[in-house]
């Protein structure tokens, strides 16, 4: 009888800690999106320069990086050269100069679909 109990409460137990509600999952899974991506960015006025620099990050070479909130991203969809002359006088390797950028940041780059660098006027 003693054995029958230790089984059923066992048991119970087992399926107890097996059980998640679809919210549960939901929400597990949102958390951990999160951490790779962020909403999108639409029409937004950001600093961009050469992430290498400008920025301090990491890597070889001079590669076009935007500062969004804070936080410096490389670029995927445009590049340093695309925007004039990266060495020159107001080139985006000597000068922190404003975008206007959309896009979405996902595994921590920014994916532009338009990134338009403003004059220095603007």
């Amino acid at each position: 009888m003693k054995h029958i109990a230790t089984i059923a409460v066992l048991t119970c137990l087992f399926l107890l800690t097996g059980c998640q509600t679809d919210t549960e999952v939901s929400q597990r899974n949102s958390k951990s999106a999160n951490l790779t991506s962020s909403p999108n960015v639409t029409d937004r006025i950001v600093d961009v320069s050469c992430g290498q620099c400008q920025f301090g990050m990491e890597g070889t070479g001079c590669d076009l990086a935007v500062r969004i909130d804070g936080k410096s991203y490389y670029v995927d969809g445009s590049s340093i050269d695309d925007h004039g002359d990266a060495h020159g006088d107001d080139g985006l390797c000597n000068c922190i100069r404003k975008a206007k950028v959309t896009g979405a940041i996902k595994d921590g780059r920014f994916l532009a679909t338009s990134l338009s660098v403003l004059s220095s006027e603007e």
